[in-house]
């Protein structure tokens, strides 16, 4: 049973105390018959068996399995660059949610560089050892160059959830918004304050999902055409967004706009929320103070989600990369692709589909049907985009 008392630092405190991983033997060893089973000498027979062909490894070890949760330190959630030290209990939490929700392995790397092409090399050689890469809290622009780096340096399912993660449970949000209210993706206008990891990141997967504008906004602005300093990231964005052709800041981008998505820690004013289009959907996502409070959203919006788990609405990307890797993984996968993320998006809707409501968007991080769901629909959309080896 949940208690409605608050967590105590001595809760939380005791909960990592001595780090909240273990590795368990996945058979016993009681015998004298185990241990030779196990380790030598019959071992030896396993490891002949792999030197000859490789691809045994993926039945034989755990590697095919697994997956590398890396991180720098250099965008902790809303802490910032900590360094990999202070990372690591986060990596850590990422494992237990990996195992809690999906039933896969992983293990945490924190390195000791920011360095892109060290991060590339040191995962290179360190394949052999993993099946699947989730980057984790790296900060941007580095963080795009870097997961297109190992991308193309692995040939396994490699994600910055920061990036893919929210995108895809942001647009499962949205799906559900417009279900109960009754709205069509493509006839929206959605304004994104915040132009990082996961900002650039739903921006790309709602134009993939045939949003019908966007407007895309850094520290300095609406990302235009023209405007200055923009890094190659936004460059691109600035061709492929904001339709309407908006320049200035917040107010003009707000102003008659059906949706507005907080990622960037910045405050709004109530009265812009006012300026906003009738029956308008507000995600104030940052952590753990949202742009605009919950209750003063309501006011003006009909559907309102944030980031936090004591208020309805909770978008939360546990819902999205346990399932998504484990469907990746299931498929024998070699990568991720935009249409696995469309799919993991569609099935977390399909989860809450049942018993939508302007409170319930998406389903809770804890239901149970969520991974097992996204995981079939990101192993079918594998097969279908040809990305599948099957197991």
């Amino acid at each position: 049973m949940q208690s409605d008392q608050p967590v105590t630092d001595a809760e939380i405190f005791g909960g990592h105390e001595g780090g909240k991983l273990s590795v368990a033997a996945a058979r016993p060893i009681e015998h004298a018959r185990d241990l030779s089973i196990a380790y030598t000498p019959g071992v030896a027979k396993v490891s002949r068996a792999i030197a000859a062909d490789a691809a045994l490894a993926q039945r034989y070890t755990w590697a095919d399995r697994l997956v590398a949760v890396v991180s720098d330190g250099t965008a902790v959630l809303g802490l910032g660059d900590i360094g990999p030290s202070a990372s690591l209990p986060v990596m850590e939490g990422k494992s237990v949610l990996f195992k809690t929700f999906a039933g896969l392995d992983s293990i945490p790397l924190v390195l000791n560089t920011t360095d892109v092409d060290e991060i590339v090399e040191t995962l290179v050689r360190l394949r052999p050892s993993f099946g699947a890469v989730n980057l984790e809290d790296i900060s941007a622009p580095r963080c795009f160059e870097l997961e297109e780096k190992v991308k193309a340096a692995l040939d396994c399912p490699v994600m910055h959830d920061d990036q893919h993660g929210t995108a895809i449970v942001v647009l499962a949000a949205l799906r559900g918004a417009n279900l109960v209210l009754d709205r069509s993706i493509g006839d929206q206008r959605v304004v994104i304050s915040g132009a990082g990891a996961a900002g650039v990141a739903c921006a790309r997967i709602l134009r993939a999902a045939g949003v019908g504008d966007i407007t895309l906004l850094d520290s300095k602005g609406i990302i235009h055409p023209g405007r200055d300093a923009l890094n190659p990231v936004k460059e691109e964005l600035a061709g492929q967004t904001n339709s309407a052709g908006l320049t200035g800041g917040l107010p003009e981008a707000i102003r008659g706009a059906d949706v507005f998505i907080g990622l960037s820690s910045a405050t709004i004013d109530e009265d812009l929320l006012s300026t906003m289009a009738p029956g308008s959907v507000v995600f104030a996502l940052s952590n753990p103070d949202p742009e605009v409070h919950p209750d003063v959203a309501a006011k003006y919006a009909s559907v309102v989600a944030t980031g936090r788990s004591d208020f309805p609405n909770q978008i939360n990307n546990v819902l999205a990369f346990p399932g998504v890797f484990r469907g990746a993984l299931d498929a024998g996968a070699k990568a991720i692709t935009e249409n696995m993320k469309l799919a993991a998006a569609d099935a977390i809707v399909g989860v809450a589909e049942e018993d939508l409501a302007a409170d319930r968007i998406v389903p809770s991080p804890l239901d149970p049907r969520v991974a097992p769901e996204v995981a079939a629909a990101v192993a079918k959309a594998a097969a279908a985009d040809g990305v599948a080896s099957g197991q």
